[in-house]
């Protein structure tokens, strides 16, 4: 279900896979081949490219709303955070290549609420992968995994590593990607 669209004004993107920086000029056609975690990954004369949520109005769609722990009415919560809302948010996070989020993509190995922190809080410890080593989407997909762990209320800090011990292969993705990939 792609759809054509032109580019509203000079649009902040991220070349796929090499996770350059770059801009779609404004007057550019995209077609928009993925809307996946608030984030959509489009094709353009260039090659593939992610926009975020942020920019959508540039391809005309709506702006995704940026979350925070108060304007969800939970800035203060006793206890650490929830485990399956932790898991939950990580589940939001897409590659922009693959349409399978990263947990059942089995891109997380590990994540591991820390001890209640001096502030009350409590920080998150992430070990993931990629699909392959030299992706460059890495940084802004550990990023986007920091960004939705983060708007958990009782969360501190956030450190998402990427890690290559073991590498990453298909035998990982749960059953539930593999059904959204054709596999089974």
């Amino acid at each position: 279900m792609s759809e054509d669209r032109v580019v509203s004004r000079d649009c902040p993107a991220t070349v796929v896979p090499s996770g350059e920086s770059c801009t779609i000029p404004k007057g550019a056609m995209v077609q928009i081949t993925h809307r996946l975690g608030g984030n959509f990954t489009v094709m353009w004369a260039m090659g593939m490219a992610r926009i975020t949520g942020a920019n959508a109005d540039a391809i005309g769609e709506e702006v995704a709303e940026q979350i925070s722990k108060e304007n969800v009415g939970q800035a203060e919560v006793t206890g650490p955070p929830d485990e399956n809302a932790l898991w939950d948010a990580l589940r939001s996070v897409y590659d922009p290549e693959i349409p399978v989020n990263i947990v059942d993509l089995g891109l997380v190995y590990s994540l591991q609420v820390q001890p209640q922190n001096e502030s009350g809080t409590y920080d998150i410890q992430i070990l993931m992968t990629l699909t392959a080593p030299g992706c460059g989407m890495g940084p802004a997909i550990a990023a986007d995994a920091e960004s939705r762990i983060n708007q958990i209320a009782g969360v501190g800090e956030t450190h998402a590593e990427l890690v290559w011990d073991p590498p990453w292969n298909q035998d990982m993705i749960s059953e539930v990607g593999k059904m959204e990939l054709g596999l089974i």
